[in-house]
């Protein structure tokens, strides 16, 4: 029970912040100089528009608190049992694809080119306080993960490794969007 990983690593924990501020700041920019134009303009290698792949950068980070609470439940049952669901995830990735395209294509209506900066800036603001609540056998728990839901997913995640993710997605996607 409570899955830890053997070699207990220092955190940099200042590296984990300075990380998400990064994001934050970066999307900032990325709204700000994109114009309605450039928002309705179709991505680069996917079904989105940028403004849609834009939120589907932030989702990145909303669904790290859920993760976050995945990983302290799981942690606390038979190692067995986070593989198993796990398995059961990647076993239901086509239809994740498909509710992870239409979600996020629907949630930019919501949260838009006005609303999607303020939201982030929320979302960071709760991850840094939670990075810093963390203690550092909380940043060691760790659970098996859906590896075909998400390239940068591997099959054991630590609660360290979840706080690092987002933003090689959010990086990767940035890559794809067609802003002038």
């Amino acid at each position: 029970m409570g899955h830890k990983t053997s070699e207990q690593q220092p955190v940099d924990r200042a590296a984990i912040a300075a990380e998400l501020e990064r994001a934050r700041s970066v999307l900032h920019e990325l709204l700000d100089g994109a114009s309605a134009a450039d928002l309705a303009r179709r991505s680069s290698g996917t079904r989105w528009t940028n403004e849609q792949l834009l939120f589907h950068m932030v989702f990145g980070y909303m669904v790290v608190r859920r993760l976050l609470l995945l990983i302290r439940m799981f942690s606390q049952l038979p190692e067995g049992a986070s593989r198993r669901f796990a398995h059961v995830l990647d076993a239901a990735t086509p239809v994740f694809d498909e509710v992870n395209y239409r979600g996020s294509a629907l949630a930019a209506v919501v949260y838009n080119r006005h609303r999607m900066g303020r939201h982030f800036d929320r979302v960071i603001a709760s991850l840094q306080r939670s990075l810093a609540r963390q203690t550092d056998a909380d940043l060691q728990r760790n659970m098996s993960f859906p590896v075909r839901w998400d390239p940068f997913f591997t099959e054991t995640m630590t609660v360290e490794q979840v706080f690092r993710y987002p933003g090689k997605h959010f990086d990767f996607h940035r890559q794809q969007l067609t802003l002038n």
